[in-house]
């Protein structure tokens, strides 16, 4: 089932992110940021909470059928997450003073806004491919 992979893919990149964000904010923030303050590490674990909820919402689901009226509520929450972080890396990376992870994420969150975007419209890819047979 594609929705079944796209559902643990995602699981797995806000799994990283979060838990990485949640445990080293203080490290990681200020690396990819220049100027951030050390002090202000409450705002990636907050960051990290989201991740980690979405994540879970993911790996929940992954046996469900995702797209069209099919699990709508888990489609549209990624789709917003993924969309959302996409764009907003976009306009950094255009300004020309994006790091390296920038674009690292930008990769990430491009491909998984289109895959959820795909699936909201489309429907499920699973029969989409089980009727071409």
């Amino acid at each position: 089932m594609i929705s079944s992979r796209l559902s643990r893919a995602s699981a797995a990149v806000l799994l990283l992110g979060g838990a990485a964000l949640l445990f080293a904010p203080d490290v990681l923030l200020p690396a990819l940021v220049p100027g951030f303050p050390p002090a202000a590490a409450w705002i990636g674990q907050l960051l990290a909470a989201a991740w980690l909820g979405v994540s879970a919402l993911n790996w929940l689901q992954r046996s469900a059928v995702l797209g069209g009226i099919y699990g709508r509520p888990v489609v549209m929450a990624n789709l917003a997450l993924y969309l959302v972080s996409a764009l907003s890396l976009l306009r950094v990376a255009i300004g020309g003073a994006a790091p390296a992870a920038a674009w690292g994420a930008l990769a990430l969150a491009a491909p998984l806004a289109a895959a959820y975007g795909a699936l909201l419209l489309r429907g499920p890819f699973d029969t989409l491919s089980s009727s071409a047979r």
